[in-house]
């Protein structure tokens, strides 16, 4: 047992010695994984390597550079315009459709991509008097639940390890919930912060009259999911690569035609979704790391200077993240240090109660932390709870990505502390507690909901 408990022991100091020195964690997790596997558990190289997630790697390299031609060429720019300009004053249906936005944005492959909307929503709250906070959760919403698409990270990293691990956990299924959990999120912000009220009146200035003109270099998160919030946290609120709105306020210019590229770049992407779908539908685990390649292959051949320009936006070093970690887990799993954890689990009380406690450590270290990160560790180190089959594998699993990652508008996180910046200076302050309050507030909420609604009937 001592040498389970030391092999433990180092995996969380790699994890606290990362974000203490701000390096990346998949680095040190991939050299403590062969070290611990050939000194410690007498495995070979071969054998430590083989525990690296090809299938994952395929899938978010396949995903994000599908993803980064559209960004290239320009659509998804444009997708977004119109979608804002079809809005129009309607101010009560503002926040619903930046929360869509950002959870179509956030399914094209990561996550924190979402964080374009924040600069663009956080002002137009303020013009339409609609409540800061309110938006704020209808992004961060959004983020979240686009982030557990098909096509996204961190549906990827979720239904990626579970079924690595033998659980049947569909990547509909568990993009539904997440959806439904956010949805049910944002509705509670309608109700917290006055945005029913907002139907009893109507902006006076809409999108065909005086509106704010927007930067056009929009914000380029720095990409941290090995180190969510350090990143942030250690940069003036105000400095964070976010714009905001360009004075004076002038009418936007008329959109111009989608060109061929973006035409061809909206098929696909619709044909991606679509054959997802109907995969699924006839019983067929689709591989949608290997389907967008092909799709990536018909955008590069119509248009090479966009895909040329999109392979070095390739997700790299969240590949590298998420294959450390999975590879110590890996080592652990030979060792039988998971075994062991899962033991230890089953003195917390019933199945139940051990669920509970796992997501709310899932929502409260991801609160301060990485959610990938926390993703990748923690659904392998949840298996052995499942394992007795008193309670569903796939609705645990699906709890705790969810629970992981409700709780990144706290503002000590990339997305919450982005939130605050692109508010005005005096607003911060009341930003930064609500957001706070509401963040870790989720770590309670969040398991309590998804335990209840999820892991609770599906034992039965």
């Amino acid at each position: 047992m001592g040498i389970q408990i030391a092999a433990l022991v180092i995996f969380v100091g790699v994890f606290v010695v990362a974000t203490l020195r701000k390096v990346h964690i998949g680095v040190l997790m991939f050299a403590a994984a062969a070290g611990v596997g050939i000194w410690m558990a007498g495995m070979s190289i071969d054998k430590v390597v083989a525990g690296f997630p090809i299938g994952i790697l395929v899938l978010l390299v396949g995903v994000t550079y599908f993803f980064s031609i559209a960004q290239a060429n320009g659509t998804i720019d444009r997708i977004i315009e119109i979608a804002i300009t079809k809005v129009g004053d309607r101010a009560f249906l503002l926040p619903v459709a930046f929360f869509a936005l950002t959870a179509g944005i956030s399914a094209m492959g990561s996550p924190l991509a979402g964080l374009v909307m924040a600069p663009i929503g956080m002002p137009l709250a303020k013009k339409y008097k609609i409540d800061r906070m309110l938006m704020g959760i209808a992004i961060g919403s959004g983020l979240s639940a686009g982030g557990f698409a098909p096509t996204s990270l961190f549906g990827i990293v979720t239904y990626g390890t579970a079924r690595a691990a033998g659980i049947n956990l569909d990547p509909l299924v568990l993009f539904t919930v997440a959806l439904g959990a956010n949805l049910l999120l944002v509705t509670a912000a309608y109700i917290l912060f006055g945005g029913f009220k907002l139907l009893k009146t109507r902006t006076i200035d809409g999108f065909g009259g005086n509106v704010p003109r927007f930067s056009t270099s929009r914000p380029t998160p720095s990409h941290p999911f090995e180190r969510e919030g350090n990143a942030a946290r250690n940069r003036p609120a105000a400095t964070q690569g976010v714009q905001v709105l360009d004075e004076p306020c002038v009418a936007p210019a008329p959109a111009a035609k989608m060109n061929r590229n973006q035409i061809i770049t909206v098929l696909c992407m619709a044909g991606l979704i679509l054959t997802v779908i109907m995969m699924a539908l006839f019983g067929v685990n689709p591989d949608i790391g290997v389907l967008c390649f092909a799709f990536a292959s018909v955008l590069t051949l119509c248009d090479p200077v966009s895909g040329k320009t999109a392979v070095s936006k390739i997700d790299w070093s969240t590949v590298l993240l998420v294959g450390g970690i999975i590879t110590f887990v890996g080592v652990l799993q030979t060792m039988g240090a998971v075994a062991l954890l899962g033991e230890a689990a089953s003195t917390v009380g019933t199945p139940l109660l051990a669920a509970l406690v796992i997501c709310a450590i899932g929502g409260l270290v991801s609160a301060f932390a990485s959610t990938t990160g926390m993703l990748a560790a923690l659904v392998p180190l949840a298996l052995p709870l499942v394992a007795s089959g008193d309670i569903a594998g796939w609705a645990v699993i699906a709890a705790l990505g969810v629970c992981s990652s409700i709780v990144d508008v706290s503002p000590f996180s990339t997305v919450g502390a982005t939130l605050v910046a692109t508010v005005d200076e005096d607003e911060r302050p009341r930003i930064t507690k609500l957001l706070t309050r509401w963040g870790l507030s989720m770590v309670v909420v969040g398991p309590l909901l998804l335990v209840g609604t999820l892991v609770i009937p599906a034992s039965f």
